[in-house]
């Protein structure tokens, strides 16, 4: 370090040129000063102070002027630590405000840089990085959160997710596409070329995750709405009073399970709605044909008690009573006790109106149930099928001798086409059932002459193989012979794939 600095040389030389004349002796007195100057300003050491440099001019500029020596002094002093911070955060500054400029997102000022001096993109590679480490982990989280979701609260969280995935992707430079900082990804080992196509995939993820989230929230409303709509009315079912309750009761059920039922099937609230709607449906149903059979009771009871005094108005409540047991379908475990009161309310009827086509009609009935009871509990074998369908074919001949002028008429006409229905439902079964034991018999026969001359050549005999697999294949579901024909095809694809 100098003995006096730049600054304080100025400030006395300055003074030095008011003080002096110019004469020649002032001209020779202010070269003296001005070597004393010089020889001080070449010197190395600590700093001169005010004495040291008053005594330079006291001899020849007594006159010279004290504030400006002290100015010089105070400027020639070595900068003190403030000073050193203050500088030292002045060049600090300064560096960052340049890589702060430098990293702008303006291609203008980031391509020119980036060909040049990469090394100032050091944060842009950075944030890069980890806002693209960001999308990844974030979609990979939402996905697995949505896709494989097991409540709502699976759905909200991958909500966060998709949220913080699309911050980071709005965070990476579009325009920086295709560049790729080999000096930084060498160093901190870059999981990632920023390719425009990458950059459209992981858009398009985002979007879609978020379409599902959207969808997945939307049809959370549906379902908590059916579930709602549906122990509402399990309530007023149970609390009902009467047939007309019962009858808003089931309809508002209905329409819970309806709502259930046009939840979007890839929705999670579908998912759950799914495995609710078995048990729902089996309760409706329940309740549904209980309140069909409780409504034909009640219209019973009221006949019976006119049926003296108002035997047309009496009829006519059977025919409602009727009407509601006619609504019990046949796969329905309380249908023969809806086919017996059937076959009461119509008996009561012919009673009343028509004697001789009531007895037709009512014999018919009675094989009708014996018909419904031995179809219970399929499969049956082909004998069976037969007596079934034998049952049904009396029934419908006893509906058939029932004339046209005979009041019963009409009501033997409805009976009629039920029955003939049933019937042809018998007859399918037989046929089916008919066939499959026909192509099971095929099937042994084929295996029997396989066993006992097996060909020599492996192809021939893996296709005899197939054969009696495409004729297992054959036997209908619902049949005697599909129990020992799955038996046998089991058998059968497990030699083939010896």
């Amino acid at each position: 370090m100098y003995r006096l600095n730049q600054r304080a040389w100025k400030l006395l030389l300055a003074e030095v040129e008011k003080c002096s004349g110019n004469d020649q002796v002032s001209k020779i007195e202010r070269e003296i000063v001005i070597k004393r100057l010089e020889k001080l300003r070449l010197e190395t050491g600590s700093p001169a102070q005010i004495d040291e440099l008053r005594d330079i001019f006291l001899d020849i500029y007594p006159q010279f002027n004290e504030k400006v020596l002290k100015q010089a002094a105070k400027a020639n002093q070595a900068p003190g630590l403030f000073t050193k911070i203050k500088w030292t955060v002045i060049l600090v500054g300064s560096s960052a405000g340049i890589v702060w400029v430098v990293n702008l997102p303006y291609p203008m000022i980031r391509w020119p840089v980036a060909r040049t001096v990469p090394i100032l993109l050091l944060p842009s590679y950075m944030s890069m990085d980890y806002h693209y480490r960001g999308v990844i982990q974030n979609l990979e989280q939402a996905d697995q959160l949505i896709n494989k979701a097991t409540s709502s609260f699976d759905i909200e969280e991958g909500a966060k997710k998709v949220q913080e995935a699309q911050k980071h992707l709005d965070n990476l430079p579009v325009w920086f596409l295709g560049y790729y900082p080999q000096a930084y990804c060498s160093l901190f080992g870059c999981s990632w070329r920023f390719t425009l196509d990458e950059f459209e995939a992981a858009r398009q993820r985002t979007a879609r995750i978020s379409a599902v989230v959207f969808q997945d929230k939307n049809a959370l409303t549906p379902l908590n709405q059916g579930e709602l709509a549906i122990e509402l009315a399990k309530k007023q079912y149970e609390q009902a009073a009467n047939s007309k309750d019962r009858e808003q009761a089931i309809a508002s059920w209905q329409a819970g399970i309806d709502q259930l039922e046009e939840i979007p099937a890839q929705t999670l609230a579908a998912k759950t709605a799914k495995a609710k709607l078995r048990a729902y449906t089996r309760d409706f149903e329940n309740a549904r044909i209980g309140s069909f059979i409780v409504a034909a009771q009640e219209f019973d009871l009221a006949a019976e008690k006119i049926k003296q005094t108002q035997p047309q108005t009496a009829s006519e409540l059977w025919q409602q009573a009727m009407s509601r047991i006619n609504q019990v379908p046949l796969e329905n475990p309380r249908y023969l006790e809806a086919q017996k009161l059937l076959a009461i309310y119509q008996g009561k009827i012919q009673g009343i109106v028509d004697p001789k086509s009531g007895k037709l009609i009512e014999g018919a009935k009675q094989f009708a149930l014996a018909a419904a009871q031995a179809s219970q509990n399929p499969p049956h074998t082909e004998t069976k099928w037969k007596q079934i369908a034998k049952l049904w074919s009396t029934a419908i001949e006893q509906l058939e001798n029932v004339r046209v002028e005979e009041p019963g008429y009409v009501e033997a006409q409805k009976l009629l086409a039920n029955y003939q229905t049933n019937l042809g439902i018998i007859e399918t079964r037989l046929q089916a059932e008919t066939e499959s034991q026909s192509s099971l018999k095929q099937a042994n026969e084929q295996i029997q002459s396989l066993i006992a001359a097996p060909p020599s050549d492996p192809q021939q005999f893996q296709g005899q193989i197939q054969g009696i697999i495409n004729q297992l294949n054959t036997i209908k579901p619902g049949t005697t012979a599909y129990p020992e024909g799955q038996r046998l095809m089991a058998l059968a694809q497990k030699r083939l794939k010896q």
